[in-house]
Formats: C-alpha cells, structure tokens, sequence
C-alpha cells in the first residue's frame, strides 16, 4: 500500500510520519504531485498560516491536485482548515473541499486563553469509520487559535470558548483539528483506522 503524506510549507509534517512508524505503518513524505495522485491513501498535515501556505498550494499545483483527489484523504491541523472554504487568517480562500468556513477564536473572559493549546475532550457527533474504536468523550491534542464551524460536515465537536469542529468528513476527505500523531492511543487509533479504510 502506498501512503503518501503530502510534504509542503509548513511545520510538523515529519512528526506525522514518525507516528506512522511508531505503528508499524511505511510512508512517504513527498510533495510530487505523481506520486500523490498514485497513492492509496493521502495525509494532508500541518502547523503554520493559512494565506502564505494556500499561495504556495497554488503556485506548486498541490492544490489542484488535493481538490482532485478520489482516495481517502486526512487532513491534520492546518490541513483541515485549509479543506475548507475560507479562513479568517489572513482573508484567506482555502480549497473550498468541504463547505465550512474557518474563524478566529475569540476569548471572552480572561481565563481563555489563545491559542487553544493542550488535551480536550472530543465528542462525537456521527458514525465514521475513523472513530470505531474510540468513545466519545475520549481526550486528543489540540494547538491552534482558528477553529472550523461546527456545521453538515462535523463528525466531532470539541467545546472551547464555544462549540467547533475537532473532525469533518465530507465524500473520501477526513480530517482532524486535533493532532493525532500527538494524541497517544487515541490518536493511534484513529490513524489505524484511516490506513485500514
């Protein structure tokens, strides 16, 4: 089976890939868009800004060929942002994948605190494959200060500040604001399940 985890600007992708290891599982880090288009499976990763990277989707052609891709996709973080429509980082139109769009938290009382950094109960909200052996309930990783709406496409809440998206799915695209390669058994298990689609 060819994993492929797609390596463009911006950080952590390579911790994506070292989780990977930790459960047995090959995978390439590769920003060749043949190679992309041929995998079985595509992880979509990311920390960083939503404008300078969805520029350098465009300028590469990697956005094109994520907004095309027919096999199952994960998008992580920034990954799963930029699936979405638009983001309020930096005005930004994202690849418009899943119709939801991104906002900035905003606190309102001083014991909020941005970004949203650390362990938090997730919750699901609808039947996926990713979350079979996990409960709802169950605590992941989170670091970000933009959140994607909760709307059609969430599979699971997260309640910080207000009630966002911690999982989408729309058709063969997944995805997940928290980190699973962070989020211990938990994250492990939801990684499993996507190679296992």
């Amino acid at each position: 089976m060819n994993i492929r985890i797609i390596d463009y600007n911006a950080g952590n992708v390579q911790s994506v890939l070292f989780a990977l290891e930790r459960i047995g599982i090959s995978a390439e880090l590769t920003n060749d868009i043949d190679k992309i288009r041929s995998a079985d499976k595509v992880i979509f990763p990311g920390v960083g800004e939503a404008k300078n990277t969805m520029a350098y989707l465009r300028e590469t052609g990697l956005a094109d060929a994520i907004y095309h891709l027919k096999q199952p996709t994960l998008g992580i973080c920034l990954g799963m942002q930029l699936l979405c429509q638009h983001s309020e980082e930096g005005d930004t139109d994202c690849l418009n994948i899943i119709p939801l769009k991104v906002k900035k938290f905003r606190a309102t009382d001083a014991g909020e605190k941005i970004p949203h950094i650390g362990w938090n109960k997730i919750m699901f909200e609808k039947n996926t494959p990713l979350f079979q052996k996990n409960e709802s309930g169950d605590y992941a990783y989170f670091v970000h200060s933009y959140y994607v709406e909760a709307g059609d496409y969430t599979t699971a809440t997260c309640d910080y500040i207000l009630p966002f998206s911690a999982a989408l799915q729309k058709d063969n695209f997944y995805a997940t604001q928290f980190h699973p390669e962070k989020s211990g058994d938990v994250g492990e298990r939801i990684l499993k399940e996507f190679i296992n689609l």
